[in-house]
This record gives structure tokens, C-alpha cells and sequence, in this order.
């Protein structure tokens, strides 16, 4: 439960669902590894309420826990049910003026379980373990999609600034009501306030931190194993197998 006290201090934030996702390069139907992906993606779905967000993570995949990466992302989009946010993953259609018609295709689920942030020691951390697929496959190994792991979680100062050629445009950062741009007390980084994730262009840096949160934090998440019946994908994202190849999801392989 949100704000729940747990062994060895941790204090939970939130709880909720989590799905990643990936989204073939243009005109790419049939990608078969990472090079074919545009975009890696995560879903956060958190329990009590409607909002869903989309974050985009860096690098196209999860940073190394062993290594303690830093993959920087970004909030792409918050809406008020997981049915919108599907309508934002299906196949996109535009034209060109040099190259004609062109075609994004759908993205396809590669992963769903459950996720908690939580407050250590003045520093959020977002941990998940996986509930499908079942038997994790080369998709999961391509996007370093682990059975369960924990991240350091720090949203970024927009008024900070950043360095050249690097992050969002000025235009496209999260523009936060002044009294929650309060939270990050001139700091370039805050860390201890979830709600900051809730801005369509909220910037924020994930770093690998512990393989096994259950464990170390002392954390139940809950993970359960799932089928195509109950899997939150398709119950909760809409994300049917007409719209959306969801071998990657059961079998771990590449569609």
C-alpha cells in the first residue's frame, strides 16, 4: 500500500502494473533484433486510480543492475486509461513528400508484471518483477528486461538546464506548476517525489541498483504467473493480437 512503512525502512510510494514495450523502425514488420527497434518503452499503470504513463527509456533498453548504468528517458504521454493510451501504440500512417506513404508499426508487448516505487534512505527507487513471459527469451535478453530488478529513480530539474545535444528540447520539458517545481529546492535532480512523474516531458535518469529488491528492500510485490486470458496486456492495454504481435510477450521471441 502507498506510503506503507516495510521492513528496513523502506516506505512505499506506489504500486501498480508494468509493462515494456518496443516499436519496430519504420517499415520494419518483422524485426529479429535490437537494430530493427525505434523505440523501447515502459508502461506504468498505478493500482487506485486511472492514470497510465509512457515512458521512453534511452539506449533502447533497461540499464545493467551489475553495472550500475545510467539510462536517461522521459515521460511521453499521460492519459486517463490504459484503452487511450493503446490508440497512442497502434500502427501509425503519414506521408511524405519524397518517399510517399509510410508506416509505423504497432509495438509489441515484450514484458508485464508489477512494480513498486519506493523511498530509500531519501532516494526513490523503482522495482519490478516480471509475470510474463514465463520463460524470459532473447526479446527480454535484447532489452535487458530482468525476472525482477530495482532502479534509482531522480526526475530532472527542467529549469537546471542540460548539456549541449543532449535531452529534450526546451519547448517539449515538463512545465510544473510552482509549487511542485518547489519540490526540487534548486537541486538539478529531485528524488523523493513520484508525483513528478505525472508531466508529459518529465526527464528522469534510471540507474542500475539491486538484482533482487524483494530481498534487499524487503518488498512482496505480488508477481503472479499469468496467461493469455488474465494477462494485464491484453486486459488492461487492449493490446489484442490483431493490432499488436504478442509472441514476444508469451514466447520471448522477436515478431
Amino acid at each position: 500500500m502507498a506510503g506503507a512503512e516495510q521492513e528496513r525502512g523502506t516506505v512505499v510510494l506506489e504500486e501498480g502494473d508494468i509493462f515494456f514495450l518496443y516499436r519496430p523502425r519504420v517499415e520494419e514488420e518483422h524485426p529479429s533484433n535490437i537494430g530493427d527497434v525505434q523505440r523501447f518503452e515502459m508502461v506504468l499503470r498505478p493500482h487506485g486510480g486511472e492514470r497510465v504513463r509512457l515512458l521512453i527509456i534511452g539506449r533502447k533498453r533497461l540499464p545493467e543492475v551489475e553495472r550500475h548504468e545510467r539510462h536517461w528517458g522521459f515521460v511521453e504521454a499521460i492519459t486517463g486509461s490504459a484503452k487511450d493510451l493503446e490508440k497512442e501504440l497502434r500502427e501509425r500512417r503519414y506521408g511524405t513528400g519524397t518517399r510517399g506513404k509510410r508506416s509505423q508499426p504497432a509495438a509489441r508487448p515484450a514484458g508485464e508484471g508489477v512494480y513498486a516505487i519506493t523511498l530509500e534512505d531519501g532516494q526513490m527507487h523503482l522495482s519490478y518483477a516480471l509475470e510474463l513471459p514465463e520463460n524470459p527469451g532473447e526479446v527480454q535478453k535484447a532489452f535487458k528486461i530482468a525476472p525482477e530488478a530495482s532502479y534509482a529513480l531522480s526526475i530532472k530539474n527542467p529549469e537546471k538546464g542540460k548539456p549541449a545535444n543532449a535531452g529534450l528540447r526546451e519547448d517539449d520539458e515538463a512545465d510544473y506548476p510552482e509549487k511542485l517545481q518547489e519540490e526540487f529546492r534548486g537541486r538539478r535532480f529531485a528524488r523523493e517525489d513520484v508525483r513528478l512523474l505525472d508531466f508529459e516531458g518529465a526527464e528522469f535518469i534510471l540507474i542500475g541498483a539491486r538484482s533482487n529488491p524483494e530481498a534487499e528492500y524487503g518488498l512482496d510485490l505480488g508477481a503472479e504467473h499469468e496467461d493469455y486470458e488474465h494477462a494485464e496486456t491484453i486486459r488492461r492495454l487492449r493490446m489484442v493480437k490483431s493490432r499488436h504481435p504478442i509472441k514476444p510477450l508469451f514466447k520471448g521471441r522477436w515478431a
